[in-house]
């Protein structure tokens, strides 16, 4: 993906404001969600938070064994760490979010009140999640999330 530098380079995620959050569970972007999620972050010149929500949390024995810390498959990890590139290549402050729990929709819903983002692109990639899987997701966004919300549908 290839996209324009801002016009004031540098000045992105100066001004005070409400970050940009792109948010998935735990499969790959949608390339437009992270398209539109980037380019959302440089014209307003806020940082991007790119938060995945995995359906798991760690069981009390492996954190004391220090073995709670699975690798991302490959071709998540590449989904996340491009759109995290992108963005850092055009100027624009980026946080990464790894939630584990073992429900990670309301998970999602508590860390946007916390976060308080401009934006929320929930940008899953369809074909890699269950149909009412997404749906669910996207209604439980839809009522309580009090954020601008894009999807790709």
């Amino acid at each position: 993906m290839a996209r324009r530098a801002p016009a004031a380079r540098g000045q992105a995620g100066t001004a005070k404001g409400r970050p940009v959050m792109l948010a998935t569970l735990d499969v790959p972007f949608d390339a437009r969600a992270v398209t539109f999620a980037v380019d959302s972050a440089v014209e307003l010149g806020q940082r991007l938070v790119v938060a995945n929500f995995c359906e798991r949390a760690p069981l009390p024995l492996s954190a004391m064994l220090g073995c709670d810390e699975l690798p991302y498959p490959p071709q998540l990890e590449e989904s996340l760490a491009a759109a995290a590139m992108l963005a850092r290549s055009l100027g624009v402050d980026v946080t990464r979010l790894r939630v584990k729990s073992f429900h990670p929709i309301p998970a999602l819903l508590e860390v946007v009140a916390e976060q308080r983002p401009g934006i929320l692109v929930f940008g899953p990639n369809r074909a890699r999640i269950r149909r009412l899987r997404y749906r669910r997701a996207v209604r439980a966004i839809r009522s309580r999330a009090g954020t601008l919300l894009w999807t790709a549908e």
